[in-house]
């Protein structure tokens, strides 16, 4: 395991020693969500002691910020307004009120899922098909959140880095790297296991709540793609962070998105970014105890390159 920053050269070897490429069947669409079976559904649903939910998502605004790329519109077909003094046979068929969301989900800001045909690298997806199956006017004809459609329930591991380095968020200069992870498993005695989903908290969306949204050009801090080798080790199947899942700047020339492209590409493990991890901290700290049941519910859309989505923790 990498004990430093690799160099680029280790990452592109990586891309071909790592690969679960064909490890699933050669027409395989879920990648890692293969390794979360009923069997995980169970061991999760053991979990539960006192039923209590958490929410692992941001709140959805229609507001412009700092890190915003695209704002979130809301357009409203009805409301409340006037109902009071409408005529008698307008309030006959004006009874609700309806709005129309459209949201640019991928960025900084919304929680949601990477779906294995959001990143290619070299003119291929994962499992090696061609990035031209991801088109302007179908969409994504391959590897879309459909393949998520079901549902996806397991064992969730929280690993709280700000507890490891003692910090109430961590500096973009530095990455969490496997150490960390380590380290964070033996403080909180646990340890992710095979088909687990992988929520590491770096503090970071407790700074934007506290100090204002970040301009999206400004360097982020993330796991290192230091730490895939260790991923695919322990099997795990999901991960989410509460940033948007990559260090900027990247530390390399010629990849810019080191771990989704190794995560989504190389491996097949789904993202979540920008997780809200700051309720699931505290309610672990509450109860000592750093695993849970995890739900998501992707949205069932069609040929799409991933999903909002509120993760939900139950304990």
């Amino acid at each position: 395991m990498a004990a430093e920053i690799p160099s680029e050269s280790q990452v592109l070897e990586w891309m071909t020693s790592l690969s679960n490429w064909g490890r699933w069947g050669d027409d395989d669409q879920r990648g890692c969500l293969n390794l979360i079976g009923p069997h995980k559904a169970k061991q999760a649903a053991a979990l539960v002691q006192d039923g209590v939910t958490v929410s692992c998502a941001r709140p959805i605004l229609t507001e412009m910020a700092a890190d915003t790329t695209h704002p979130v519109l809301r357009y409203m077909v009805d409301s409340g307004e006037g109902r009071d003094t409408d005529p008698p046979e307008r309030k006959l068929v004006r009874r609700g009120a309806a709005e129309f969301i459209g949201m640019v989900f991928h960025g900084q800001t919304i929680t949601h899922i990477d779906a294995l045909s959001h990143y290619s690298w070299q003119g291929k997806l994962y499992n090696g098909q061609p990035a031209s199956r991801i088109t302007s006017r179908e969409g994504a004809q391959t590897h879309s959140i459909e393949a998520a459609a079901d549902g996806i329930v397991t064992r969730g591991v929280l690993l709280d880095i700000t507890r490891v380095r003692n910090v109430d968020w961590l500096p973009p200069d530095q990455p969490v790297m496997p150490e960390d992870l380590e380290a964070a498993e033996e403080l909180e005695g646990v340890r992710v296991e095979e088909g687990d989903i992988l929520l590491v908290r770096t503090g970071n969306y407790r700074k934007r709540l506290e100090s204002g949204p970040v301009p999206n050009t400004e360097p982020m801090v993330a796991c290192q793609v230091a730490c895939t080798p260790w991923f695919k080790d322990r099997g795990v199947a999901m991960l989410g962070t509460d940033t948007s899942n990559d260090v900027r700047p990247s530390h390399y020339a010629t990849i810019t998105a080191p771990l989704h492209t190794m995560c989504l590409v190389t491996l097949g493990i789904w993202l979540i970014d920008n997780c809200n991890l700051e309720d699931l901290a505290q309610a672990c700290v509450q109860r000592n105890r750093y695993e849970f049941m995890l739900s998501l519910g992707p949205l069932k859309l069609r040929n799409v390159t991933g999903s909002p989505v509120n993760p939900i923790a139950i304990f």
